[in-house]
């Protein structure tokens, strides 16, 4: 017997239809057009001329896990935006940070904010840690055409893993792989600067504060290294975005706390232009 759905506002037939728990595969099955990736954007020579955005870092902490971006976009060799959010919460325990096309990569989140609601209300308990990462890794492969045309999204993916009782973390490669990260991570142009900064910086002891401070230093270090990377602006009032997910979730450092972490960083420089010395061994 077939269902009546004359209750139910005219919904194709596909909203009735049973299947797994995943948002994205309900796109897959019923509307793939809407899936990223899958608009014709152009051939690569276009690629340099559409808005690209880094640096993301992410560290651990005893509380949990950070993740900080820089507010820079760029569009070729010229600055696009100065404002921009990179670091978006996914979920309450979750969050991701975008670096490469900008576009897509928006895209591809606000896809993965409704692929974690969706499950969650199909299932009644939230997916894991480690199941979202999968999630995810599933959305980068799906884009692995658009980065062969040079227009790549590679996120950085944290969150505070409730049955583990810490912070995690997971980067990912063009073609979906992920892999977890130990202490620290970054993505983008700048990280290859911000890694090696944290790699003197960082000690597993270091509280939010410290911590904090110690991120600052390294988006600093990128952005004098990398063109892409936006350091502070205190002439703006642009400072990076800097976010922490405990077990009381996610929470974005208030702008005036990071705006005061920022200046300090800046006003070492003056005496110490290549940053904090580490005691040697």
């Amino acid at each position: 017997m077939s269902a009546d759905v004359s209750d139910w506002g005219g919904l194709p037939a596909g909203f009735l239809t049973p299947g797994p728990p995943s948002f994205l595969d309900f796109l897959t099955r019923h509307a793939p057009d809407a899936l990223p990736g899958t608009a014709d954007i152009g051939a690569a020579g276009g690629a340099a001329g559409i808005p690209h955005g880094t640096t993301i870092v992410a560290a651990t902490y005893a509380d949990g896990v950070l993740l900080a971006g820089d507010r820079r976009i760029t569009q070729g060799n010229l600055i696009a935006h100065r404002e921009a959010e990179k670091v978006f919460p996914t979920d309450e325990y979750s969050a991701v940070g975008i670096s490469g096309t900008v576009g897509l990569a928006v895209e591809m989140v606000r896809l993965f904010q409704l692929e974690l609601e969706h499950y969650e209300k199909v299932e009644g308990v939230p997916l894991s840690l480690v199941g979202k990462a999968n999630r995810l890794t599933a959305m980068v492969r799906g884009n692995l055409g658009m980065a062969m045309q040079g227009l790549a999204v590679i996120p950085l993916f944290v969150g505070y893993d409730l049955a583990a009782g810490r912070g995690r973390i997971f980067s990912f490669e063009p073609a979906g792989a992920h892999s977890e990260e130990r202490d620290f991570a970054a993505t983008g142009s700048g990280s290859p600067f911000a890694r090696g900064a944290l790699k003197k910086l960082y000690r597993p002891g270091l509280d939010a504060h410290d911590l904090t401070h110690a991120v600052i230093q390294a988006l600093y270090d990128a952005a004098e290294e990398d063109t892409a990377t936006g350091g502070p602006d205190p002439t703006r009032g642009l400072y990076p975005v800097v976010t922490f997910i405990t077990r009381d979730g996610y929470h974005r450092l208030p702008d005036e706390e990071t705006a005061e972490a920022a200046r300090a960083v800046v006003e070492q420089r003056r005496d110490r232009p290549d940053g904090p010395w580490t005691a040697a061994l």
